[in-house]
């Protein structure tokens, strides 16, 4: 195990088996942790360290993925130092600012596109419009992309706006739904089942295979929720086809 300290970055370095390591930055869903994270991969990518094959930020952890073995790998402790070194200098001269892009995504609350915005409004003691200007009030940071091709883990939301994953998951949730829970939101990019509170949909595209790059937010990216009408949403929708 590594470790290594200073005032805006500090990590520990952790084997995980025999082709990757986790640099740890904190704990809990936080976005100052959540950018230290995303700075880091950002400079471990700028690097291009021979032997390294991928590098995953998360909400508290970079993943460095490498190539074992004799041939052509790298090894572990060289490969740590090498990491230090790059996050030591990034620390030095890297810049304050967030490491990605704002995006704004047009969101239709309520109605068949958010069903579950009334639950959410009377479980957090609010009426359905003051959860809508709480969800699309500020950018939100987006962590890390999980579970699905391009499916964003966006926050943390206002403390007004807490509410826990619904009991009983869906077993189907259409494509563009917008969800919350924990303080987070969650678009799903493609129908699938899942358990977080549906306020709205978007009809923006979060995974494009054939586009490049293929998915529309990135860990480090900010997030826009720009609320729409239905008949704006249907317009919106008919220009991706």
């Amino acid at each position: 195990m590594h470790s290594s300290g200073g005032s805006s970055i500090n990590w520990t370095m952790v084997p995980q088996g025999d082709r990757c390591l986790l640099l740890v930055f904190g704990a809990g869903i936080d976005v100052d942790i959540g950018l230290r994270c995303a700075r880091a991969a950002a400079a471990l990518r700028a690097a291009r360290i021979q032997g390294v094959t991928d590098i995953v930020p998360s909400f508290t952890t970079v993943a460095v993925h490498y190539r074992p073995g004799p041939s052509g790998a790298i090894d572990f402790h060289r490969l740590a130092d090498d990491i230090g070194n790059i996050l030591r200098e990034a620390q030095q001269h890297g810049a304050a600012s967030p490491p990605g892009k704002q995006v704004d995504i047009p969101v239709c609350y309520g109605g068949e596109r958010g069903p579950d915005l009334a639950q959410v409004a009377e479980h957090c003691g609010l009426a359905p419009a003051e959860v809508i200007a709480l969800h699309s009030a500020t950018p939100a940071y987006v962590f890390m992309l999980g579970f699905a091709p391009g499916a964003p883990y966006i926050g943390v939301h206002d403390q007004r706006l807490s509410i826990g994953r619904r009991p009983t998951p869906r077993t189907l949730v259409p494509a563009g739904s917008v969800g919350i829970a924990n303080l987070q939101t969650i678009i799903y990019p493609n129908a699938s089942p899942g358990g977080w509170h549906i306020i709205g949909a978007t009809p923006a595209v979060l995974f494009a295979p054939d586009q490049e790059p293929p998915v529309l937010l990135e860990p480090g990216d900010t997030v826009r929720f720009v609320p729409i009408s239905d008949e704006e949403f249907l317009a919106l929708q008919r220009r991706q086809t």
